[in-house]
């Protein structure tokens, strides 16, 4: 693929953003080369290789979920500037 004015002109739009004139040959030849290398790693066999969500194996490290005594609402609704029918009272935030 070819990365064309009209090119960079449409991503500009796409990005919302204005490049400078000086900028703008930079960038297209930027988006050139990047494409290249997309291009040679297409050429890669990738027959037989997992798709991964990470280069490195992670997992996720979760501790057990165990019930445990908690704060009662009344002791909650101690700390409350305002109250109201055991909910905390806020001001209006919209009308």
């Amino acid at each position: 693929m070819l990365i064309t004015d009209e090119l960079v002109t449409y991503l500009e739009a796409l990005g919302r953003i204005k490049l400078p004139e000086e900028s703008r040959a930079k960038a297209q030849s930027d988006l050139q080369e990047i494409l290249q290398y997309i291009d040679t790693l297409s050429e890669l066999d990738t027959e037989g290789i997992e798709p991964m969500s990470h280069a490195l194996p992670l997992t996720n490290v979760m501790r057990e979920d165990i019930v445990q005594p908690s704060v009662s609402p009344e002791e909650v609704l101690l700390n409350a500037p305002e109250q109201k029918n055991n909910y905390f009272l806020v001001p209006r935030s919209f009308e």
